[in-house]
């Protein structure tokens, strides 16, 4: 087995535990699951595929949501946790997951640290099974070219950015030539109100993990590969 073979396989049995990565929208923390999820191959748990599969699905717990959001209303943290916990539940979570969307609020945190404070690892010693938990921080007037300048094809998908990836021809994609266009999340109005959002509910998690003396952050304003290095750091780290 080479070098790299090996390598390889120490990182895909590694037991990486639960990753939470925070960041205001345009953070680019999608891309870095991403690129998490390929490098130790442990799920991406995203609260929005969980509630559409429990609808899809006609669960329980799918009826109770869909009743509360055809009333317009947010679906109560209660529902939320518990398809959490129950997709946690799975084998292919066992030696560690990204959460994605959650947790959203400081109470889901502490719910989810009750929870992990039950939930230990098949690792040779005893542990907690602790979220990594690593804010990307990112400047403000950043996040506006990044999520403004965005782009994307409508026919293969490709993404671009204006302001830093732009296409070789002006608003045009270089695979298939198609006009590309703005996604509606993407416009000015309504990119403020989203990063007013997040402060006002999201940013006191990262207050909560900073309280328990577990926040990591990093540069997010770095090279992407840059980032994606010191996120493999953290991990291994972590779990050395």
């Amino acid at each position: 087995m080479t070098q790299f073979s090996n390598s390889m396989a120490q990182e895909t049995s590694r037991d990486v535990g639960p990753v939470v990565l925070l960041g205001p929208p345009g953070a680019g923390k999608g891309t870095q699951a991403k690129r998490v999820m390929e490098r130790y191959l442990v799920p991406q748990v995203s609260t929005g595929d969980i509630l559409r599969y429990n609808v899809a699905q006609v669960t329980d717990l799918g009826v109770a949501a869909q009743a509360v959001m055809a009333r317009g209303e947010l679906v109560s943290d209660d529902l939320v946790c518990e398809m959490v916990r129950q997709r946690l539940s799975l084998k292919d979570c066992k030696r560690g997951y990204i959460l994605d969307g959650f947790p959203r609020t400081a109470p889901q945190a502490g719910w989810l640290d009750a929870l992990l404070d039950d939930k230990l690892f098949d690792n040779p010693r005893p542990t907690r099974a602790w979220p990594i938990v690593i804010r990307l921080d990112v400047d403000y007037n950043q996040l506006l070219l990044r999520i403004a300048g965005r782009r994307s094809c409508p026919t293969c998908g490709r993404i671009y950015n204006v302001h830093f990836q732009p296409p070789l021809v002006d608003e045009v994609c270089d695979v298939d030539g198609a006009k590309l266009v703005t996604r509606n999340d993407d416009r000015l109005e309504v990119i403020e109100p989203r990063l007013a959002a997040y402060q006002e509910q999201t940013a006191p998690v990262a207050d909560y993990y900073h309280r328990t003396g577990r926040l990591i952050s990093i540069n997010g304003d770095l090279p992407m590969d840059e980032v994606t290095k010191l996120i493999f750091r953290i991990i291994e780290d972590h779990n050395a």
